[in-house]
């Protein structure tokens, strides 16, 4: 009986002991939710993100000051809808524990806002299962009819595109002035750039092999060129070179004649020019904007369509360079401007383009200094940072750019006087792209073209690019499918890309034979 009576008294022990830990996990989780709650509010969110860029944005944008009057939180946007219960309070601990962190070792002082502001970084920290939550109705009074074609074409096509709301939508969540969502029809006015001065009625007249700045009649732009003369060097890049890449082999002896090459890539002042000059008011079909440009009694061109979006992507006008073209309409540019002015413009061919980078050099680079030093790249910079010294005058890259295209000022020249001719914008040559192209004319070549390929070649790397891929041997290529993944207009554009910001041209000029003598 006594043992009886004392596994009673046992059992009845574990019950209470069952109840009162019951009670107490309660207790925490109930504890632990408040304070979860308590620390999702806008005021606790603004706590650790103390910098005013962060309030003030979102005062200003469309998620708070709106027709509604609905108030769209922090939590909102940042943190997976609350149904998701795992993702929602895995990632609330998450990025609760990073903020907290940040709050307590760094000085938002020394924050680069305008590179968080970006949308590589946007995308990082808003679910698109919050967008949707909210935006249930992608079709609301009132939408414009491109909002609409381009919301038909996301639903129809989510899945491939494999984009976030976001993409598009950058500036609903925290306000930026100088973001424009949708068909930009307009063209820059003089206090954003544009050049003004007198009005040119003649271009330029070349008598000699010399530097001289075109004039772009029944305009105020010029276009800086520079006399490159020609000669031979050695294509590609050897074994011995850091980051090489196998398309950059077998070195060859090329040969390229005389020619002149803007001292800059185009800018949107020379851009704006021909778009405003030529832009068709509606939508020509490719096959004929294709016949009338090949033609070659040719006495007019056709310009692009309005781009869908705002192709500076709010960086300025002017002096930068101008983005986001297709090679198509890069060529159509030259066509335009040798019609312009009487001369042979044109896109410059790969061997053209790597011979002015070099600028007479045979090194990696047309200054001093190796790729392994300025790359980020490689074992050695887990413990010591990449040099920056002397690359930083010459390009604009990922070190220096703050994620966006630069005035032209900010660089020195190449011993032929060519600016950006690394990073800044990736440039278009008038050559298709394969990987084995060098392996297909011997060892010696003059003025080489190559006609055979899907893709066009683009050189010089970009803004964001890390020093490894600015060499003056580095090659690359058009991804002209994944370049237009965005575009919700059918058929897709031939004159704007609506997924690559970092491309853009410069143009060659081929002299009068008798100036090259």
């Amino acid at each position: 009986m006594g043992i009886l009576k004392r596994n009673k008294l046992k059992k009845g022990h574990q019950k209470w002991i069952f109840i009162a830990g019951v009670v107490v996990g309660m207790s925490i989780f109930v504890a632990a939710y408040q304070t979860s709650v308590y620390y999702s509010s806008d005021e606790s969110c603004m706590s650790c993100h103390v910098h005013p860029h962060v309030y003030d944005t979102w005062k200003r944008s469309k998620h708070v000051n709106n027709a509604s009057g609905v108030t769209t939180h922090c939590v909102d946007c940042h943190l997976p809808p609350k149904h998701q219960t795992v993702n929602h309070y895995s990632a609330k601990l998450r990025l609760g524990v990073k903020d907290v962190w940040g709050y307590m070792t760094k000085d938002s002082a020394d924050f680069q806002w305008d590179v968080k502001s970006e949308l590589e970084h946007a995308v990082k920290y808003i679910p698109n299962e919050s967008c949707k939550e909210c935006h249930v109705n992608l079709f609301p009074a009132g939408v414009s009819d491109d909002a609409i074609t381009a919301h038909l074409y996301y639903e129809e096509n989510e899945k491939k595109l494999n984009l976030q709301c976001i993409s598009c939508h950058l500036d609903v969540g925290h306000f930026n002035p100088d973001y424009k969502h949708g068909q930009m029809t307009g063209l820059p006015s003089d206090d954003e750039g544009k050049a003004t001065g007198p009005i040119f009625d003649s271009a330029t007249v070349v008598t000699a092999f010399e530097d001289y700045t075109e004039q772009i009649p029944g305009s105020a732009v010029t276009v800086s060129m520079k006399a490159v003369k020609g000669g031979s060097f050695r294509m590609g890049s050897n074994a011995k070179e850091a980051f090489r890449n196998a398309d950059e082999s077998p070195v060859r002896n090329v040969t390229v004649s005389s020619f002149f090459m803007s001292e800059l890539e185009v800018t949107w002042d020379q851009y704006w020019t021909f778009v405003s000059n030529t832009m068709s008011e509606g939508r020509t079909p490719p096959e004929v904007v294709y016949a009338n440009n090949t033609r070659p009694d040719l006495d007019a061109v056709t310009g692009p369509t309005p781009p869908f979006g705002i192709p500076n992507q709010g960086w300025g006008w002017g002096l930068r360079p101008a983005i986001t073209m297709t090679h198509y309409a890069a060529e159509t540019f030259c066509q335009w401007l040798s019609l312009k002015t009487g001369k042979k413009y044109r896109l410059p061919t790969e061997a053209e383009w790597e011979y002015a980078a070099r600028g007479g050099t045979e090194t990696p680079y047309f200054f001093e200094g190796n790729p392994g030093s300025y790359s980020d790249r490689g074992f050695m910079r887990k413990f010591f940072d990449a040099k920056t010294e002397v690359i930083s005058d010459y390009i604009i890259y990922g070190k220096n750019s703050s994620n966006r295209t630069q005035l032209p000022d900010k660089v020195k020249a190449n011993p032929f006087g060519l600016k950006n001719m690394l990073g800044s914008v990736m440039e278009y040559c008038a050559d298709k792209y394969t990987e084995d192209a060098y392996g297909k004319t011997g060892e010696s070549v003059t003025d080489p073209l190559a006609t055979e390929g899907e893709e066009w070649v683009v050189r010089g790397g970009l803004y964001t690019s890390d020093a490894a891929d600015l060499r003056c041997a580095a090659r690359s290529h058009t991804f002209h499918d994944d370049w237009l993944k965005t575009d919700p207009q059918q058929p897709k554009s031939i004159w704007w890309y609506s997924d690559i910001r970092g491309i853009g041209f410069r143009v060659i000029c081929e002299p009068d034979p008798s100036i090259t003598k």
